[in-house]
């Protein structure tokens, strides 16, 4: 089955830019700043929607302010290159709360994890009794966030 392809054209990409920046705006205020009545509005977000180029709506979550201050990349190499071991250790980085992010990459290593703590004590813990756990893990390089002038996340 073909996935059904929808057009972006300049009003759609300024729909879906104002829905990453406010998920939470109403329809005639979407409406009203991409210069469409709100009847066509609508129908192009529900188009969106239908076609899966909108997948879904969720909350942004400030760690911050949950404690969770240190924001840490971690490359995570594999001792195998098998399927099953990458399962393995997927299934196990999907348990760990810390990990806020998961990404198979190309390249010197598997996995690219972004990790959120309230402190590096909490980051050598994690690095120490989950990573350090996983038979799988080869090797593990931490990468500790300085800053992110520039996040679309958020």
């Amino acid at each position: 089955m073909r996935a059904t392809m929808i057009e972006i054209d300049l009003i759609n990409q300024k729909i879906l830019r104002l829905l990453t920046k406010e998920g939470r705006i109403s329809n005639a205020d979407l409406a009203e700043r991409v210069g469409l009545s709100a009847s066509a509005c609508l129908r192009r977000v529900q188009s969106l929607e239908k076609s899966g180029v909108i997948s879904g709506y969720r909350a942004q979550i400030n760690q911050a302010k949950l404690g969770n201050l240190v924001t840490i990349f971690v490359m995570v190499g594999l001792n195998e290159h098998r399927s099953k071991d990458a399962k393995a250790f997927e299934d196990a980085i999907i348990k760990a709360e810390e990990v806020r992010e998961c990404h198979n990459v190309s390249g010197a290593v598997e996995y690219l994890l972004r990790i959120e703590v309230s402190d590096l004590v909490a980051y050598k813990k994690f690095h120490s009794e989950i990573l350090g756990e996983i038979s799988q893990v080869a090797s593990i390089t931490s990468y500790i966030c300085l800053g992110s002038p520039k996040d679309d996340r958020v």
